[in-house]
């Protein structure tokens, strides 16, 4: 999941005088925001979970990616038609909060600093994996820990050092896709046999019994992890709080949405399959270090794992950044503590980064209690999986309720969404399927049926919250960051 974008050399003077709400600094360049939207289509699922998808539903998997990315497509797509509507939504509780009311925008701020949290262990577990290619009898946790510690010196400078560093991970990450894709190309153009006997041929992707291995119940195993692939897309839209262009980066980083899919995850999985065929793809590692491996490349493949790893980093910074600034959002919106809104001499938010770092040192001790690698990664990723879907599933009520109340602003738009009001409720029934086949595994029906408990929890804090709103009302006229029809101009960094 990558982060956003601001105006080279702009940086907006950081304000802790009273009466003034604490800003965040501008400090992310043009090119930062070029490769980290780019980088942002690559998920760690693809990374660590493509194996495990690809062993329980065969070639079918590349169908998966492309009926999800087709839908989550159509969200974007709302997401920067209401963006665009009001430059003044910043985040997504903003535009949730003045179409759907307070409750939406607190539920979906919330829930969205924990889907990073979550996301950040799941990134944090996967790097702990990646470290047993070199180090079989180490413990996962440690390099999962360390890594956590290092992300969290390197957010404490300035958001500059964040960007700079997302976008040499976020290169990284493409260099490594874009090599693995011409790989498989030469291996399939040469004849390429496999140690297993098998001739790498892109006939693997479609020939008899590989698309439906294990059925139809096969195929519909492999979308919990496939949605946690996309994890993060949603940030791209967010790049109209801070870019200095909106209505000309924001159309072009979403309409690209499409092209990523079919290089990212569509081609870079069929030619996986192409060289080895699904059956000899291990479902608990990483089928990109595989493929290199099964070309008798120990070398590359140490090379390709040390890129994995990086891209698991590249999530985990970015985790760690954005949840951070979410925080801080909710923090100046009255929907967190007071405390989460200091910032230091850097314009840093110190206090919810150490909180959030913390909460998520939590989540990767897991490994400790829980040694299987696979078994922690499958119920945080299904986790952070509902998670996500409920902000996409906020955005486009939102949607629907911008189109109902602001038919005028829908008409003046120039970045409207294709049969907007259709595909709206067509990716909602989507969801809800999606939801409803996690439903049918035992390893992700455990996570589905206690993710009610995390709603609850947040009905009895948005009461409690919403009583210490009216209360500060009665003393100020003015208490938080948004405006009386709902728009925050408070920036939360997300």
């Amino acid at each position: 999941m990558q982060k956003h974008t601001a105006q080279a050399s702009v940086d907006a003077a950081t304000s802790n005088t009273a009466g003034t709400e604490p800003k965040l600094v501008r400090g992310l360049a043009n090119r930062h925001i070029q490769l980290i939207a780019i980088g942002g289509a690559i998920g760690t699922g693809l990374f660590m979970g493509a194996g495990k998808m690809i062993h329980v539903s065969g070639s079918s998997i590349v169908l998966t990616y492309a009926i999800i990315g087709f839908f989550l497509f159509f969200v974007m797509r709302a997401l920067g038609e209401l963006l665009l509507s009001n430059l003044n939504f910043k985040t997504f509780a903003d535009f949730a909060t003045h179409y759907l009311g307070e409750w939406a925008g607190f539920f979906v701020g919330w829930s969205y600093w924990m889907t990073l949290v979550i996301v950040g262990v799941a990134d944090f577990i996967v790097i702990g994996g990646y470290f047993k290619f070199w180090f079989p009898d180490l413990t996962p946790w440690i390099p999962g820990m360390a890594t956590l510690g290092f992300l969290f010196l390197l957010n404490i400078m300035a958001v500059k050092a964040f960007g700079e560093m997302e976008f040499w991970f976020a290169l990284i990450k493409i260099i490594a896709i874009v090599s693995l894709i011409v790989a498989a190309v030469v291996m399939v153009a040469t004849g390429f046999v496999s140690p297993n006997g098998v001739a790498a041929s892109f006939s693997h992707v479609i020939e008899p019994g590989t698309m439906f291995p294990n059925g139809v119940m096969g195929f519909f195993a492999g979308f919990q992890i496939a949605i946690f692939s996309f994890a993060g897309i949603e940030l791209l839209g967010t790049t109209a709080a801070e870019a200095k262009d909106p209505y000309k980066t924001l159309p072009k980083a979403i309409n690209a949405v499409p092209v990523r899919v079919l290089l990212f995850y569509v081609l870079s999985l069929s030619c996986i399959i192409a060289v080895s065929s699904w059956a000899m793809v291990a479902p608990d590692k990483s089928p990109f270090v595989q493929l290199f491996q099964t070309a008798g490349l120990p070398i590359a493949a140490g090379v390709i794992n040390f890129v994995v790893i990086s891209s698991a980093m590249s999530a985990g910074n970015c985790d760690v950044f954005c949840s951070s600034r979410m925080l801080f959002g909710l923090s100046c919106e009255v929907d967190a503590p007071s405390m989460f809104k200091r910032l230091s001499k850097s314009a840093v938010p110190m206090t919810a980064l150490f909180f959030s770092c913390f909460c998520m040192f939590m989540g990767t001790a897991l490994l400790v209690l829980v040694p299987d690698l696979m078994v922690v990664f499958t119920t945080v990723s299904t986790i952070a999986a509902i998670l996500f879907i409920f902000t996409w599933c906020i955005i486009l009520a939102s949607y629907l309720a911008y189109r109902a109340k602001r038919p005028d602003l829908h008409a003046s738009s120039t970045f409207k969404m294709p049969a907007g009001v259709v595909m709206s409720w067509a990716c909602l029934v989507f969801f809800v399927f999606v939801l409803g086949l996690l439903a049918l595994e035992r390893d992700t029906r455990q996570a589905l049926v206690f993710m009610p408990l995390w709603f609850v929890y947040l009905f009895v804090m948005y009461r409690i919250q919403r009583t210490k709103k009216r209360a500060l009302k009665l003393k100020t006229p003015y208490v938080s960051g948004r405006s009386n029809d709902g728009r925050s101009e408070a920036a939360a960094g997300i």
